[in-house]
């Protein structure tokens, strides 16, 4: 299992930043565009928890699912996103699972993450606060966690 850290996020998933460009944030308003591809997020909340796995990193090895030039907002440029399955341990909670949500930086237009943050969708849990440590389960053939 891998350690992490949650870490405050830019909060623009959520829509806590309060970015007017993205009204009710950005999750909520790609969120029927994936639903019209297959990939059903309404289960998760609408935002993403954000983990530091520092020192480790990780490497895209194959994506669970990957949208190429996916135009999801009126004025900003198409992105790329894949989605990696992830199982999350929190203390004195059964095991949750969920996806890593990852916008590819090379399409992704502002709000860069560091190269030891991962976006999580999960569902609500309540407790969870920056700092809290976590365990995550990745699978090898889709992401691979490096030291």
């Amino acid at each position: 299992m891998i350690p992490a850290t949650i870490v405050q996020g830019h909060r623009v998933a959520s829509g806590l930043n309060g970015n007017p460009c993205f009204p009710g944030g950005t999750l909520r308003m790609q969120l029927p565009f994936f639903r019209d591809l297959g990939l059903d997020l309404s289960s998760y909340y609408l935002g993403t928890l954000n983990v530091s796995i520092a020192p480790m990193s990780y490497q895209v090895v194959q994506p669970k699912w990957t949208y190429r030039a996916l135009k999801w907002h009126p004025i900003e440029p198409a992105e790329d996103f894949s989605f990696f399955d992830v199982i999350v341990h929190c203390e004195d909670e059964p095991p949750i699972s969920g996806l890593i949500y990852f916008p590819h930086p090379e399409t992704k237009p502002v709000h860069f993450q560091k190269p030891d943050v991962l976006e999580l969708l999960l569902p609500w849990v309540e407790g969870l606060s920056y700092g809290t440590n976590l365990w995550l389960e990745v699978q090898a053939e889709q992401m691979r966690i490096e030291s």
